[in-house]
């Protein structure tokens, strides 16, 4: 695969090489093009290989943009480094193109381990392995069913699977007003969570949360010390059972204060910090059990029984995310969105996004690139759809 910039060409120097797949049966599709380690994308097209084995085409429609995303762009992540041009993107919605497990036709949810010899979702058309593709229910919005994809496992696999919610126990969620956080608030509550308690810089953020099912908000102060966050925790939840931790660093070492005996403690995310004290006295005093959730590390079949409890959630109207949509080639826009943590799920539609009175309506990708068999345009019906917005939070999301 080669890139065709959009902007002048670099002197003396030709397109950059992406994806070395045999020539025959290129085509072009429009891309986003990350060129070195921090750079932000650019808009650009490349040249699409064919098909390879065991691999599914997929026309792409919502592919959402997470701070996974922006970390592993930046060059400073710790799983992942990309010295050379790639095409960003982690996961997407789209339909089948061409595949020889799935019919054509298909809506579906993928996965994209995006790479210099694998583009990832902001494009046009993807090429997935098999292995990364999920049929999506009948009738569900596929706006919706991406934006509760990687944010929504993040929230569900943490709480219900790694720490083992049961019913009646204490949650304590630390980065409550992210994409991920507003998600864990609803699944901790519909999950039969006793009490559940969100921590938040954003002042705001106690009425959205409570409406969402939290019973108490904690507001992060600036200055203040482990043992007065810890005091005011206890207060709010009393003992905890279970933390999700989207931020780590010292409102971390607060919970775990704040812990019950034999509490169990998933991290997710580092933004307030990359690391934190540990007292050895309090780990095995309490007995805790402390982990750590990467959705990057964990395979599409792992998530299967999340994604299938998030998508029903949808279906019924039980689980609200907001989503902010961007076309493609707004991609640059929507990356410092995210990059100033919107606190609402920013989803790029390569296939384009018209408002009508009666909803959304998503168009297909441009004929000449992909034969995208829909016909009409399908309407979907979205939470919450705006566009780019740059009245932003400030509070930074967890990676995960």
């Amino acid at each position: 695969m080669r890139t065709h910039d959009d902007a002048p060409e670099r002197g003396g120097e030709g397109p950059a090489p992406l994806l070395h797949r045999s020539a025959t049966a290129r085509e072009t599709v429009r891309a986003a093009i990350v060129e070195t380690p921090g750079a932000e994308p650019r808009m650009g097209s490349v040249a699409c290989g064919p098909r390879g084995v065991g691999e599914t085409s997929v026309a792409v429609v919502a592919a959402p943009l997470n701070p996974l995303d922006l970390l592993i762009a930046s060059g400073t992540f710790h799983s992942a480094r990309h010295e050379e041009p790639y095409v960003p993107g982690s996961e997407c919605t789209g339909v089948v193109l061409e595949s020889d497990r799935f019919a054509p036709g298909t809506w579906v949810y993928a996965e994209c381990h995006a790479s210099p010899a694998t583009p990832g979702s902001f494009a046009s058309k993807v090429h997935v392995s098999d292995e990364d593709v999920m049929p999506l229910p009948d009738g569900l919005d596929p706006v919706l069913a991406a934006a509760v994809g990687n944010s929504g496992t993040a929230a569900f696999i943490p709480l219900l699977e790694t720490a083992g919610l049961r019913p009646g126990e204490t949650v304590l969620i630390l980065g409550a007003t992210g994409v991920v956080g507003r998600l864990a608030v609803q699944v901790a509550h519909r999950s039969g969570a006793g009490r559940v308690v969100g921590v938040a810089r954003d002042p705001a953020a106690p009425a959205s949360l409570r409406a969402l099912g939290a019973d108490a908000v904690v507001e992060l102060r600036p200055g203040e010390d482990s043992e007065g966050l810890a005091a005011r925790l206890s207060a709010a939840a009393g003992p905890v059972d279970v933390v999700l931790d989207g931020v780590y660093g010292p409102p971390l070492e607060a919970a775990l204060l704040a812990c019950a005996p034999r509490a169990r403690v998933v991290n997710i995310g580092n933004p307030a910090g990359a690391t934190a004290r540990v007292p050895a006295g309090l780990l095995r005093g309490k007995q805790l059990t402390l982990s750590g959730f990467a959705g990057l590390h964990t395979p599409l079949r792992d998530k299967r029984a999340a994604l299938t409890w998030l998508w029903s959630a949808l279906a019924r109207d039980e689980l609200q995310v907001d989503v902010r949509a961007f076309a493609l080639d707004e991609l640059p826009a929507a990356w410092r969105d995210q990059a100033a943590s919107p606190h609402a799920k920013c989803v790029v539609l390569p296939a384009g996004v018209h408002p009508t009175e009666a909803g959304t309506t998503l168009t297909p990708p441009e004929r000449s690139n992909v034969n995208l068999p829909l016909e009409p345009p399908v309407a979907v019906r979205t939470g919450t759809l705006t566009g780019p917005d740059t009245d932003s939070h400030t509070a930074e999301e967890p990676e995960a």
